[in-house]
């Protein structure tokens, strides 16, 4: 069987420490029933406080982590922080894409980027998601500003559940079993779909196919919406056994 190697960057924040370790845990499952091979390779911005000037002052960093991933010739680069594209303002993904791929292709190595907060918007479009219910460990001024952003894209956000916990590193240190409870405080009457980490910090990809299997409804992460969108970009079955219905392989 040939195997074929890619090389998926990401842009992190300095004190996030759970997309390297739900994307590739992700794309090693998938390596267990394709043929291709990952490597990940990531890329530094500073935050320790998710508040918006510290969101601010970090997307300004994400300009250099693409350059230096793109060094490296990844195949496609993920910039790994939901909310600090959505504190810049509304379709903010669009313009942070569009910028970032320009500076691979002006250092010679062109790669599609992706952004977690694009991806959570076009994978729930993708699921034909109209109203859906979320979970975030965010203060509630920015679980409004992370709603507000997603109702402009034309999602119904009908119910918002916010942790509450500031600290990145506390955000990370949570049990990625947890939402499986937590997500039985939603009011998911109505909806199509439910995300249960709004975060890519918070980990849940434990917890996304049992929460599916209990409600019957598919379930997100924005883990699992990166994952998704960047196979889609490496133009790869977006499948992935145990991660929920978008990485079902029927999208």
């Amino acid at each position: 069987m040939t195997h074929i190697h890619y090389r998926i960057g990401q842009i992190v924040p300095s004190s996030n420490t759970t997309m390297e370790t739900e994307i590739p845990a992700m794309l090693r499952a998938r390596e267990s029933m394709a043929p291709e091979r990952f490597s990940f390779h990531s890329s530094r911005m500073r935050m320790k406080q998710v508040n918006k000037d510290e969101l601010a002052k970090m997307d300004a960093d994400s300009d250099r982590c693409a350059l230096e991933l793109s060094d490296a010739r990844v195949d496609v680069l993920g910039y790994a922080c939901l909310v600090a594209i959505m504190a810049m303002g509304r379709g903010y993904h669009r313009e942070s894409e569009l910028r970032l791929r320009a500076l691979t292709l002006q250092n010679d190595a062109p790669a599609p980027v992706v952004t977690s907060a694009g991806a959570l918007i076009e994978g729930l479009q993708a699921l034909g998601a109209k109203k859906i219910a979320v979970l975030t460990p965010y203060m509630k001024p920015l679980t409004a500003l992370v709603v507000d952003y997603i109702e402009h894209e034309g999602i119904e956000v009908l119910d918002a559940l916010s942790l509450e916990i500031s600290d990145n590193l506390e955000v990370g240190a949570q049990d990625p079993r947890a939402p499986i409870d937590i997500s039985k405080r939603l009011n998911i009457a109505n909806c199509d779909a439910v995300v249960v980490s709004a975060c890519v910090q918070m980990p849940s990809l434990a917890s996304v196919q049992p929460v599916q299997d209990r409600i019957g409804l598919p379930v997100v992460s924005s883990s699992v919406c990166t994952t998704w969108r960047m196979l889609k970009a490496l133009k790869l079955s977006a499948q992935v056994p145990g991660a929920g219905a978008l990485l079902s392989g029927a999208y």
